[in-house]
């Protein structure tokens, strides 16, 4: 079994070393080592900020790959507009069990981040700057950093700047999850989706980008657009920081130059010479198979171009001796558990999923491929943040990356390979808490009470679907998706206001004397509508 990488695992660099210069001087560079390494750096007025970044085509490299440049200029027009300060939030949450590139950069270079803040905050005229984590080391590292600068939450400060700590969970690191959290509430989506350039952190507008997107800028800044478009490709300059693991001799954060080969990547880290497959751009990502991969540059575009994504900047080869179905059940699994709770494609579609992969393993055959596909497609773009489409995009990768694999297990008694668990997933197959107990742990606690639909009664009101969308969607004929559901615990009220207000009287309310036993409480049905059977065996 693949076990959980460490926070800071090796770190490699193919060519010059930008991101990580000084790392072969010391562990963690302080802010006079910092200077010694990468020298002073000029501030930079709002426009030439921008245009910088426009001119080295910086994209966010978090996963989501949206323009700096533009994002930078729509924060400040709101400000201006508005007439009020804008926020800087560097997202440093990194929760996938296969992800540490931005854990790395806190943890060794947490200066190269601020910098790049520093310079977008002075440019606004912020006034707030706030680096959001999910790990203690990383919590440690950037409050040091913090404390080296003289930077501090004190109402005295120009700047107001601190760490704010979250869980270690996968919708922690969602931009609508990590405000939410440092306006005092849980560090989950909030079910409505806003421009946090327009509403961010206490209603203004906040420029939120990844921790190593801020040092691409800060790097940028120091070197100017020509230095730095001499490294990497013409459209897409630069290095790029990737993690490296799964099926590999040696799991490693590396720096590469965009327009490396992808097979030159997993040689350093020792993975095999023909790989199965391997997932890009992490557990939201895509896989590509080994025929691919001798294809595949690292870059965006090149990734995109071949099927796979460069996404969160994970890279997890598997071998030939694995099941991958069985791997990716793992992961979907995972996802699954890892839902907020709180809209039905996540909390409902997700274990649905997971059930029909399993149920592909275990000889469902065609039907079973079917209703997994179907899931899969229902859930994308109705959840209340990416998760659900980014966890549909991983299943679909898998059914279109082993079809031999797939016709095996759907057509025959299956691949008669065994599941090596060689792609990482949290102890348990649970993060860290991050921060144990407190409110937030009583109100996302295991649900107590299951709601069920009467469908001899259900007249298709919709209004549940109103009151309670955290679990109840109303499908194509109009009449809910589910028949029977667990009822997160910060939705009880609502479930019980559901019951009572239901026109035809078709819903009822039951203590979950199951509760214990997760693995078949949701039966999202195969069709929508009344009367149809249930995905599940």
């Amino acid at each position: 079994m693949n076990e959980a990488l460490p926070d800071v695992p090796e770190v490699r660099v193919v060519g010059l070393p930008q991101l990580t210069s000084g790392f072969d001087l010391v562990e963690r560079l302080d802010l006079p080592m910092h200077l010694k390494v990468h020298g002073p750096l000029e501030p930079l007025g709002g426009e030439q900020l921008a245009k910088l970044a426009e001119n080295i085509n910086l994209k966010g490299r978090g996963g989501a790959g949206f323009p700096f440049h533009k994002k930078l200029r729509s924060v400040a027009e709101a400000a201006i507009k508005r007439g009020v300060r804008p926020v800087v939030v560097v997202n440093g949450s990194e929760d996938e069990p296969a992800c540490r590139k931005d854990t790395v950069m806190i943890n060794r270079a947490p200066h190269l981040i601020l910098d790049g803040a520093l310079l977008c905050a002075e440019a606004m005229g912020a006034r707030t700057l706030v680096v959001a984590v999910t790990r203690e080391s990383t919590q440690r590292s950037m409050e040091a950093a913090l404390a080296e600068r003289g930077l501090s939450n004190s109402r005295r400060s120009a700047l107001r700047a601190f760490v704010q700590r979250n869980p270690v969970r996968m919708v922690t690191g969602a931009a609508a999850s990590v405000i939410r959290s440092i306006d005092g509430g849980p560090a989950i989506p909030p079910g409505r989706k806003v421009s946090a350039s327009q509403n961010g952190v206490g209603g203004a507008p906040t420029l939120l980008s990844n921790a190593e997107t801020f040092a691409q800028l800060a790097i940028a800044a120091r070197i100017g657009p020509e230095r730095y478009g001499n490294t990497g490709l013409y459209d897409e300059p630069g290095t790029v920081m990737l993690t490296v693991s799964g099926a590999v001799a040696r799991p490693m954060v590396i720096e590469v130059p965009t327009g490396v080969p992808l097979r030159y990547v997993l040689q350093l880290a020792g993975a095999p010479p023909v790989p199965q497959g391997v997932l890009t751009g992490g557990y939201h990502g895509k896989w590509i198979d080994a025929a691919t991969v001798n294809e595949a540059i690292v870059s965006r575009n090149s990734l995109d171009a071949v099927g796979g994504s460069l996404g969160a900047g994970a890279i997890l080869p598997i071998t030939q001796e694995t099941c991958p179905l069985g791997e990716s059940l793992r992961v979907a699994q995972w996802l699954a558990e890892e839902s907020a709770g709180q809209c039905g494609p996540c909390y409902l579609g997700l274990p649905a999923a997971a059930r029909g992969m399993e149920d592909i393993l275990n000889g469902g055959g065609p039907a079973a491929l079917e209703a997994l596909k179907q899931v899969a497609k229902n859930v994308k773009r109705r959840g209340a943040c990416s998760h659900p489409d980014g966890s549909a995009m991983f299943l679909e990768s898998t059914i279109k990356a082993f079809t031999d694999d797939l016709a095996a297990h759907v057509l025959g008694n299956g691949c008669g390979r065994p599941v090596e668990g060689v792609l990482p997933l949290f102890e348990g197959g649970r993060g860290p808490s991050g921060i144990p107990g407190g409110a937030e742990a009583e109100e996302n606690g295991p649900s107590r009470q299951k709601i069920y639909v009467d469908w001899t009664l259900c007249r298709g009101h919709g209004l549940c679907a109103d009151i309670l969308p955290e679990v109840f969607q109303l499908g194509a004929d109009g009449f809910p998706t589910v028949a029977q559901a667990k009822v997160p615990r910060y939705a009880e009220a609502k479930a019980l206001r559901a019951v009572r207000r239901c026109p035809a009287l078709a819903l009822r309310l039951e203590e979950d004397t199951r509760a214990q036993d997760s693995s078949r409480n949701n039966l999202p049905v195969l069709s929508q509508g009344r009367g149809r059977r249930a995905l599940g065996r």
